[in-house]
């Protein structure tokens, strides 16, 4: 029997940690492998890790055929709705699997600019999944965690990806992290789980000191207003505009610590993965 893997299709599937290899290899090993493995032709669609085990036990299999797709898009769909559907999938790939699924419905459905460009007494059609929100409920997570996933997957290094991936950091802390420049997220990643939340609590911390507080609107005098001298803000107001512009100073002089700070941060980074 000829069984093709197809590298894109297989990407769908998470792997298994070593614990969850080992509980599947047992099981196979006891119990010989039950359920049939899923084929499109003589594509595997289901069942990736139990052909990889039997394969190497030399264990019996089934297999059955699914002769619903038209298409490998059809095949790609149907196996994203099967992943999201199961509890085991991690927050980060079933964000993934749905952003995916965003992709292959838009490049599915026809592009009209408006209305007019639509066929005669038809709508333009709204694409499925056009929006974070729509992505967010086929994932079952946030919106905000959906565009935390699209910052990973558009700046996070290899490496960082494998850490949220693999649960070291969470989705919130990774985007954070990836931020940095490639060669920092390296090396935060080289330093652990430790050094990875450092180096997001440092980020979070410099942007906060960073963000300029909004300067108190002083109270307009109308000319209408007669100039008694005993409006308690008549005197007060001058001082407090002064108080706030020191404070702001002493933020801007935070700020430049912070930096600083973060720098010795970068250092520090490449001294541990030196002495490691």
């Amino acid at each position: 029997m000829t069984i093709i893997i197809n590298e894109v299709l297989q990407s769908y599937v998470d792997p298994l940690t070593d614990s969850e290899y080992a509980a599947l290899e047992r099981s196979l090993l006891a119990e010989g492998c039950r359920d049939a493995l899923v084929l499109w032709n003589d594509v595997l669609i289901d069942g990736h890790n139990r052909y990889a085990i039997c394969r190497k036990h030399h264990i019996d299999f089934r297999t059955i055929q699914n002769t619903s797709f038209e298409s490998l898009d059809d095949v790609m769909l149907w196996m994203i709705d099967n992943h999201l559907a199961r509890r085991s999938v991690s927050d980060f790939q079933r964000g993934v699997l749905a952003l995916r699924k965003k992709e292959i419905v838009a490049a599915r459905t026809p592009a009209f600019a408006s209305d007019a460009d639509a066929p005669e007494g038809e709508s333009a059609p709204k694409p499925a999944m056009s929006t974070r929100e729509e992505v967010a409920k086929a994932a079952r997570l946030s919106s905000n965690q959906i565009s935390q996933i699209e910052k990973i997957q558009k700046a996070a290094t290899p490496e960082l990806v494998e850490a949220v991936r693999s649960g070291t950091i969470s989705i919130n802390a990774a985007a954070t992290v990836a931020s940095l420049p490639q060669e920092e997220q390296v090396a935060a990643v080289a330093g652990g789980k430790k050094l990875l939340r450092q180096a997001a609590k440092e980020i979070r911390e410099q942007r906060a000191a960073t963000r300029t507080p909004r300067e108190p609107k002083v109270p307009h005098v109308s000319q209408d207003t007669p100039e008694t001298g005993s409006e308690p803000w008549a005197e007060q107001a001058p001082s407090e505009v002064e108080r706030l512009r020191g404070e702001l100073a002493s933020m801007k002089q935070r700020v430049a610590q912070l930096q600083a700070e973060n720098v010795e941060l970068s250092q520090r980074i490449a001294a541990l993965i030196d002495g490691s």
